[in-house]
C-alpha cells in the first residue's frame, strides 16, 4: 500500500463520516481562533497580568484600542460562523441568506461582550478578594490572580456566560472546556453564578448547566453540583442544584438533582453525598 491509497482512505473517510471544518468558507468556528480570541479577552481583562506588555500610561489608550478592534473583528467571524451553522442545522436557511442575516447579530454580540468588560472585571476583583480571604496560604489578592486555577476557570466562566446568554452557540463550549482541560475545573457557561465566588484547589469540580448559585459561594476539589438523570430528553429541564449565598462546601462533596437546594449559610463536609434540599444554615456531614 502506497502513500497516495493512504491519503485515499483518509479523504474517504471525511465523505463518510462528516465533522470536518475543510476550510475557512465553511462554517464551524475554529478551535484554535476562539482559544487565541478568549487568550486576548484574558489580557484585555487583566493588562499585564497574562502577557508580557508594555502598559505604560502613556500607551495604554492604544494598546486597549489594538486589542479591542482586532477582538471585535475576529471573534465577529467565529461567533458569525457559530450562528450560521446552527441556523442551517435548525431550519436548513442557506448559506447566503444565513450570512446576511448573521453578521449583525455577530458584531453585535461581540460589541456587547466588549461593553460587558467593566462590569466582569467588577465581578472577578469579588472573586479575587473571595480567594484571597479565603484562603490562609494566599499571601496577596495577586498572587489570586496569577496562580490560582480557580480563578482562571471563574474568569473564562464569566466570559463564556455572557456569550451564552447571549445565544451564541458552540464557541462559549470551547472556551470552557479549554480552560476545563488546563485546571481540571468544569464549569458549563450556562451555570448562573453570583459574586465573590471562589474555588480552592479546584481539581475535579464540576458545575453543570443549570446549577445556580447565590454569592460568597465557596467550593472545595472534586465537588460535583450535577444531575440526578442524564437521560436526553431532560435537556430543557433544570437537572442541576440550587446553592444559596453563604454556602461552604468542602472537597468531593456530590450534590445532584434539579430539585435540590442548600439552605443560605449552610456547610456541606467533604464526601457527603446529597438529593435532596438542606435548610437554611445547615451543617451535613458523613454519618
Amino acid at each position: 500500500m502506497n502513500i497516495d491509497m493512504l491519503i485515499d482512505g483518509i479523504l474517504d473517510s471525511y465523505e463518510r463520516y462528516g465533522f470536518v471544518n475543510r476550510n475557512e468558507e465553511e462554517n464551524f468556528p475554529n478551535r484554535q481562533n476562539v482559544v487565541s480570541i478568549l487568550s486576548d479577552l484574558q489580557s484585555l481583562i487583566f493588562p499585564g497580568f497574562r502577557s508580557p506588555e508594555d502598559i505604560a500610561p502613556i500607551n495604554i489608550r492604544y494598546v486597549t484600542g489594538q486589542k479591542v478592534n482586532n477582538i471585535i473583528a475576529r471573534l465577529t467571524r467565529e461567533i458569525q460562523k457559530a450562528l450560521i451553522y446552527t441556523l442551517e442545522k435548525t431550519t436548513g436557511s442557506s448559506q447566503h441568506v444565513a450570512e446576511s442575516h448573521c453578521f449583525n447579530l455577530a458584531e453585535k454580540t461581540s460589541f456587547a461582550l466588549i461593553e460587558h468588560i467593566p462590569e466582569i472585571r467588577r465581578l472577578l476583583q469579588l472573586d479575587i478578594i473571595a480567594g484571597y480571604r479565603g484562603d490562609p496560604a494566599a499571601r496577596s489578592p495577586e498572587e489570586v490572580l496569577l496562580s490560582y486555577p480557580g480563578l482562571e476557570a471563574i474568569l473564562v466562566y464569566r466570559i463564556a456566560h455572557f456569550l451564552h446568554s447571549n445565544g451564541v452557540p458552540i464557541i462559549p463550549r470551547i472556551m470552557s472546556e479549554h480552560v476545563h482541560g488546563k485546571t481540571g475545573i468544569d464549569i458549563h457557561p450556562g451555570a448562573t453564578i453570583g459574586e465573590s465566588f471562589f474555588i480552592d484547589h479546584g481539581t475535579g469540580v464540576v458545575i453543570g448547566e443549570t446549577c445556580i448559585i447565590g454569592n460568597n459561594v465557596k467550593l472545595y476539589q472534586g465537588v460535583t453540583l450535577g444531575a440526578l438523570s442524564v437521560q436526553k430528553d431532560l435537556q430543557d429541564k433544570k437537572r442541576h442544584p440550587t446553592i444559596e449565598d453563604d454556602v461552604t462546601i468542602y472537597a468531593n462533596a456530590t450534590i445532584l438533582g434539579g430539585q435540590t437546594v442548600i439552605g443560605r449559610g449552610s456547610t456541606i463536609g467533604g464526601n457527603t453525598w446529597i438529593t435532596k434540599s438542606v435548610e437554611a444554615e445547615s451543617v451535613i456531614t458523613q454519618r
